[in-house]
């Protein structure tokens, strides 16, 4: 089943079943309201009687007026009701000759009391009683025939008990009429909310039909989206009506967005990470060219005897410097791809690194003044730092030896305090410094701040600084740097101190 119909009959489901509770309690209540005006009505009768027809004489009896009492009667035998006067549960008194309903003791218990009974359905046995006349013959002689009733059906009724100043009870009169009188009322209300959930129903298929047709729309935008992202095509962006974040809907659109947007930029840096490594493996061919050229012309002239024998010391040390080149190339590749398949263990422990900072420092210092460059040293005696030792070593070797590359006939400067809870290093270069743009590439994989310093011995792979960042993002470190072009650049390493173990 499509989503359409489907979300179309839940709509349809919940609305209609809403509709029905509703109109099914007010059903009930309205039924009950019918009822409740039916008793009204009759209980109106009946205190109208009360005053108008019955009345306690001078001994305390019950007296009828059978004139008012008659005429009672007849206006309300037009308005499909009836009366009865009971004197006891089984002695009627009017009218005369007539069935009725019986009155139980319990009833009439409560009737003594004051209380005023409405009967919903009165449909139990009718029984013929006594009857009696009260005080006037004329009441039997002349009105009985015309009063004589056989009511048969079920009845709606009302007792309502007349009692003398004394609380005494005298009389219990009793108000009906039939239940189809009623219920006829209520057929009226009945059709009308018939015919409403009639129109309710179709409005609730119509509203419905619409909210799943708006629903299914955004999905079927989505589904058309998807595809096309799917195809390639990452520039597609789905609108958002509510940007804030309304509905679920809302939301999955602007998750869907985010996602092209990062698929997208995933895109885009494999693209620039392709280009580099195309660009990379250029450079290197070419570094490989260029010593493995050497190292060949070399061997052939050893092989040939075409060197003379005072120059074969000098081949053979050219050789060895072109073949450390290479290996130098190597290594960092791997190094790098090691780093980044999580294949580096750290063995972190606290040494003094003013003494390895020194030591680099020596091994630096000949390629330093070739390049007409000078160390200066701002550190501490001691400043023990929490690392992995050989790579340690490693990052700020390359640092260090990327100031060298990059400055000529200028100072490098090398400081290192203790901070709060870490060991901060800086090394300060006055070399051709960076554009904000190059800041923000230095540390992506074959990136070279200055291309035209490809074929220099050092940093020639483009891997050095991204080697530095991934090494301390595995100590939970961070490096910053901050340039000016053609001023120099700052670089500022941060070690942290070992946490302690919570016990």
């Amino acid at each position: 089943m499509k989503i359409l119909y489907r979300n179309m009959l839940i709509f349809f489901a919940v609305i209609f079943a809403i509709l029905s509770i509703v109109l099914f309690a007010f059903f009930h209540v309205s039924r009950q309201v019918v009822y409740q005006e039916a008793w009204n009505r009759l209980e109106n009768y009946a205190k109208s009687i009360a005053t108008q027809s019955l009345r306690v004489d001078p001994d305390g009896d019950l007296e009828i007026d059978p004139t008012s009492l008659v005429t009672t009667d007849r206006f309300l035998r037009d308005q499909h009701t009836n009366i009865t006067i009971y004197q006891s549960p089984k002695t009627v008194i009017f009218p005369v000759r007539s069935y009725r309903f019986p009155i139980g003791q319990a009833d009439w218990q409560r009737l003594k009391k004051g209380e005023i009974i409405r009967r919903k359905r009165d449909n139990g046995q009718r029984v013929k009683l006594n009857t009696r006349v009260v005080k006037k013959p004329a009441l039997e002689d002349n009105l009985v025939n015309k009063v004589t009733q056989n009511v048969s059906g079920e009845m709606t009724d009302v007792f309502y008990p007349y009692r003398d100043r004394n609380g005494r009870l005298l009389a219990v009169i009793g108000v009906g009429t039939m239940v189809s009188n009623v219920e006829a009322n209520f057929q009226q209300v009945q059709q009308n909310l018939i015919f409403i959930l009639l129109v309710m129903g179709i409005l609730s298929v119509t509203v419905s039909y619409v909210l799943a047709y708006l629903t299914t729309k955004r999905l079927d935008q989505m589904r058309i989206a998807a595809r096309k992202v799917a195809n390639g095509d990452f520039s597609v962006r789905l609108p958002v009506k509510n940007a804030t974040g309304g509905s679920e809907l809302d939301n999955l659109t602007q998750d869907f967005n985010k996602m092209v947007q990062s698929l997208k930029s995933s895109q885009e840096e494999i693209t620039r990470q392709e280009e580099r490594r195309k660009r990379f493996m250029a450079d290197v061919a070419h570094e490989m060219r260029t010593p493995l050229t050497t190292i060949n012309g070399l061997l052939e002239g050893l092989a040939y005897d075409a060197i003379p024998e005072e120059s074969k010391g000098q081949s053979v040390e050219l050789m060895r410097n072109e073949t450390k080149r290479l290996i130098r190339l190597v290594n960092e590749n791997l190094d790098y791809e090691k780093i980044r398949a999580g294949q580096i263990i750290m063995f972190k422990k606290t040494f003094d690194s003013v003494a390895v900072l020194k030591n680099i420092v020596e091994q630096l210092d000949q390629k330093a003044q070739e390049a007409g460059d000078q160390f200066e040293l701002n550190l501490p005696s001691e400043l023990p730092v929490y690392a992995d030792y050989d790579r340690f070593i490693q990052v700020m070797f390359n640092i260090m030896q990327n100031a060298v590359q990059f400055t000529s006939n200028g100072k490098i400067y090398v400081s290192a305090e203790r901070g709060y809870q870490q060991s901060i290093f800086r090394i300060t270069d006055e070399g051709i410094g960076m554009t904000p743009d190059q800041v923000k590439n230095i540390w992506e994989r074959y990136y070279k701040a200055d291309l035209s310093r490809t074929n220099t011995k050092y940093g020639e792979s483009g891997l050095g600084l991204a080697i530095v960042q991934e090494l301390m993002q595995l100590h939970g470190g961070k490096v910053e740097v901050t340039s000016k072009l053609g001023k120099g650049s700052t670089f500022t390493i941060i070690f942290p101190d070992e946490k302690p173990v919570e016990q």
